[in-house]
Formats: C-alpha cells, sequence, structure tokens
C-alpha cells in the first residue's frame, strides 16, 4: 500500500508529489547595473542571488529538498527584460529519484529574453536514477535583439547504475519562429534505438547548447565537429546548436565549456 499524502505551499508531506514554481526577473536598474524586482522559490527549489562580475545579475538554484521525485511537477520561470543581463547556475546536480507513485516527475523551465537582453541558463547536471520517470521539458522565447547561452546536461545513472526513464523536449522561438525543437527519449520504456550507434552509442553522458545572437545573422558560425566527442550545427536563424555525447559527463562539460567561450 502507497502512502497517503498532502501538499502544503510546496512541502513534501507524503506520496503524491509535489508542485513548486521559482521565479526570476532581471530588469536594467539605470544606474548601469540589473536589479531583480521578483526572486522568488518555494519547496525545492530555492534562489539566491550571488555574486556577479560586470553588470550582470547572477542567480544560483539550490534544492532546498530532494528532488525530482516520481509525481512532482516543478517549474522554474526566468525572464531578462529589454536591457537586463542574467545568469542562472545551480549549485548541485539535479538528481532524478524514484518516489511513492508510479507517476512521472515533470521539471519545467520557461526562459523569456527582451530585445538588448541577454540570458545564460546554465545549470548543473541532470543525473537520471535507476526507477526514476522524468519529464523535462525547456521552452526559451527570444527577442528579434537578444541574446541566449543555454545549456542541459543530462547524466543516465550514477556510476555502475542503469538510468531511470527520462524525456527531455528542448525548444526554442526567436521572433516567434521556431528556432529549434527536439526531443530525446532515454532508458526503460523508451523508443528502441536510443541506446544505439545513431543515438547515444552505448555513452551515458549528453549534452546540448544553443546560443542564439543577433550577429550570427550576418557571420553565421559555420558546422564542423568538435573533437570527438560534439559537433557544432547551425540553425535556420542566428543561433547554433552544439551536441557532445560521451561515456561521462566531465568531457561533455569541457567541450560545451570550450563552445560557450567560442560562441558568446
Amino acid at each position: 500500500m502507497r502512502a497517503a499524502a498532502t501538499r502544503t505551499g510546496g512541502v513534501r508531506t507524503g506520496g503524491a508529489g509535489i508542485r513548486a514554481t521559482a521565479r526570476v526577473e532581471a530588469r536594467a536598474d539605470g544606474r548601469g547595473g540589473v536589479a531583480l524586482p521578483v526572486l522568488d522559490g518555494e519547496g525545492p527549489l530555492a534562489l539566491r542571488r550571488t555574486r556577479s562580475t560586470g553588470p550582470t545579475a547572477r542567480v544560483t538554484l539550490v534544492g532546498a529538498m530532494s528532488g525530482p521525485l516520481g509525481g512532482d511537477h516543478l517549474t522554474v520561470k526566468a525572464a531578462a527584460h529589454e536591457g537586463a543581463a542574467l545568469h542562472i547556475d545551480s549549485a548541485a546536480a539535479t538528481i532524478a529519484l524514484p518516489g511513492q507513485t508510479e507517476t512521472a516527475a515533470h521539471y519545467d523551465v520557461r526562459l523569456t529574453v527582451a530585445d538588448g537582453a541577454e540570458l545564460r541558463w546554465l545549470p548543473e547536471q541532470l543525473i537520471s536514477v535507476r526507477g526514476s520517470d522524468l519529464r523535462v521539458t525547456t521552452r526559451a522565447e527570444v527577442a528579434a535583439g537578444a541574446r541566449l547561452v543555454l545549456r542541459e546536461e543530462q547524466v543516465l545513472g550514477r556510476t555502475g547504475e542503469e538510468p531511470g526513464r527520462l524525456t527531455s523536449r528542448l525548444a526554442v522561438r526567436r521572433a516567434d519562429r521556431l528556432l529549434l525543437d527536439q526531443e530525446l527519449a532515454c532508458g526503460p520504456g523508451a523508443p528502441g534505438g536510443w541506446d544505439g550507434p545513431a543515438v547515444l552509442s552505448g555513452h551515458r553522458a549528453v549534452g546540448q547548447l544553443v546560443v542564439v545572437r543577433p550577429e550570427f545573422e550576418q557571420s553565421p558560425p559555420q558546422p564542423e565537429l568538435l573533437g570527438e566527442w560534439a559537433a557544432l550545427t547551425p540553425l535556420a536563424g542566428p543561433g547554433v546548436l552544439v551536441t557532445a555525447v560521451a561515456p561521462d559527463a566531465l568531457l561533455v562539460r569541457r567541450v560545451l565549456d570550450e563552445a560557450v567561450r567560442r560562441l558568446s
């Protein structure tokens, strides 16, 4: 028999899962800096303004509770308004865990970047633990004059462990036109072939980097292989996608960090 559960203010009190939302908004303060009029988290999603250099506001997502667990629905909403620069990272990896319910967990990220603004979404890795079931959806809306740097990394299982079920969808729109929409499903119950040579080829770490810059309209990067583990693909607009697949998370991080330095 599964335990009954109640939910209070985003706090987990049983097995039915929780709903929690974190919100951050960045606005230019008129003095060369950035103000954060909205900085609010609940449940396992805590937000902290951390030290930054230059005219950029930096926010760190801190895991205040374990999760996401089965049945949880977590949402992060971030907006950089006109003229503001916002950098969001996380204090540690996100670990998808099995819960007391067979219902999948959901983790939604919604990013909005206005004209003249820049948003960098650079969290730590997401680790899919055996027995977990997580659906991740990341959507970014980017204005014509905005800049976006978005990195996602997934690790399938802890050391020596089989992964859980992980479905990850990434969609980016620029000036109301679709720039990228892709989905990757891995683990038990995923469509056949996810671990084959056409997808992960037995590797257990995968990462995506999307960089959108107005400058790419005039000087778009060219497609190329980035060493042994990654490839750069120009998108149908002023943006590029870097995809990395490697045996471990350290290799994925290295190649994506180098791509960030080159592209932004």
